[in-house]
């Protein structure tokens, strides 16, 4: 992604580990336990060998997900106080109407845009789409999983 400047059509990623590997191979355990299961007639050791798969997909995807629900906590905090720097004195007490995914959602807008994108999602209660597809000088963020 380094080699093409982001914007909203290539922004997202992939984990290639997590989205190539093991997902599907997590997917391909769990359905293979549940064959087993229902062709041993629940047995008591394929019950337990059924269960133990879908634990360890639930713990994989759980953990994922708390990963990226910090980030998102992080790219709050981060983005507040970058809106306190940039936003013009009457905008910044209303910088706590912003949403957590307003917030996401502005973080790829370049500093001189920022106030404008505020003003108009405060306005028009947009979301995180709708305000990545305004956003016309994209601050990148190469980090995010």
């Amino acid at each position: 992604m380094a080699d093409k400047p982001q914007s909203y059509a290539n922004h997202t990623r992939l984990d290639p580990l997590f989205h190539m590997i093991l997902a599907p191979i997590g997917l391909i355990l769990v359905i293979g336990a549940i064959v087993n299961l229902v062709q041993q007639n629940f047995s008591w050791s394929a019950d337990w060998h059924a269960l133990a798969i879908v634990w360890a997909f639930l713990v994989m995807f759980k953990v994922r997900l708390y990963a990226l629900k910090n980030q998102d906590r992080i790219i709050r905090l981060e983005e507040r106080m970058r809106l306190k720097h940039l936003l013009p004195e009457a905008l910044r007490p209303r910088i706590g109407e912003l949403t957590e995914s307003q917030l996401i959602g502005i973080r790829f807008a370049s500093d001189g845009e920022v106030s404008g994108l505020v003003e108009k999602t405060l306005a028009g209660n947009w979301d995180q789409k709708h305000i990545k597809k305004e956003i016309k000088n994209w601050r990148p963020d190469n980090w995010r999983v």
